[in-house]
């Protein structure tokens, strides 16, 4: 059991971290308490802390909405979060859409879908697309583009308020990642992910390997929702500096030689890539 745990130690922890805040936002509603107020994209927390979604916010901005000073002090907070420390540390630490698309890539590994190739297969590149598309949506109809079908804010407001229809959105997501495109949503198309791996290609926390301890057995390779990050593996040591890690840490959970580990490395010694 103790084995079970230290294996899974990483993927215990977020979902516990991820419950945790949803469970806070459905029982400040509930109650009304003053600990956390608002949601994912713009919340308050004890009363005085800012957090704005920098994308949230610039998506309101290119609709024409005035940005307050409490919220661009949420985005500054959320900014030196994700820039110098997360990067995609929300993706798989808060987002609760990441527990959809991972249940749907633990299926596909379950079922053997991972020997098939994908029935549609497109560029990791477009979610960078959908960026400017959204931009361009929220400023030619002055609304939060992404926002309005943010599969994120649908699954915060159904965990708070109740589902609706926002289930058939879910559910859209699980089955096109579980029978179209591993990992589709989340490393391919969300927008947010996108925006948050530009910000955070530099932040501090990163994961390193080291390819002296690696046995070149690739299960990272069947867990990692980014593999284009895990370049490095079994040539040589190197510090996973590829934007798109979402620092899940099931490289780390699933190699039994030991050969990934968190470390905080400066921006220098990013630059140069080797450890």
């Amino acid at each position: 059991m103790s084995n079970f745990f230290f294996r899974y130690r990483y993927y215990i922890a977020r979902r516990a971290i991820q419950t945790l805040i949803l469970g806070t936002y459905f029982l400040a509603n509930l109650y009304g308490w003053s600990v956390v107020s608002g949601n994912l994209s713009s919340s308050v927390i004890f009363g005085f802390i800012p957090l704005s979604d920098p994308f949230a916010t610039l998506q309101m901005f290119f609709a024409g909405a005035v940005v307050s000073a409490d919220v661009l002090m949420g985005v500054l907070v959320v900014l030196f979060f994700y820039g110098a420390v997360g990067g995609r540390f929300f993706c798989s630490w808060v987002c609760p859409v990441n527990i959809v698309t991972e249940s749907a890539a633990a299926i596909r590994r379950k079922l053997w879908f991972k020997n098939k190739e994908n029935t549609l297969s497109f560029s990791r590149n477009i979610r960078y697309w959908f960026i400017a598309v959204t931009l361009i949506l929220s400023f030619i109809f002055s609304l939060g583009a992404f926002e309005m079908i943010s599969p994120i804010g649908i699954a915060h407001r159904g965990i708070i308020f109740g589902f609706g229809f926002g289930w058939f959105f879910l559910m859209a997501i699980f089955i096109f990642d579980l029978f179209s495109q591993k990992y589709g949503w989340c490393g391919h198309i969300c927008p947010l992910g996108g925006f948050n791996a530009a910000i955070g290609k530099y932040s501090l926390i990163k994961v390193v390997h080291d390819a002296n301890k690696c046995v070149r057995s690739l299960e990272c390779f069947l867990v990692c929702p980014e593999v284009e990050v895990l370049e490095m593996v079994s040539k040589k040591s190197h510090v996973i500096t590829g934007a798109a890690c979402i620092k899940c840490a099931r490289c780390i959970e699933v190699c039994e030689s030991g050969a990934f580990q968190v470390s905080i490395v400066g921006i220098a010694k990013q630059l140069k890539g080797s450890l």
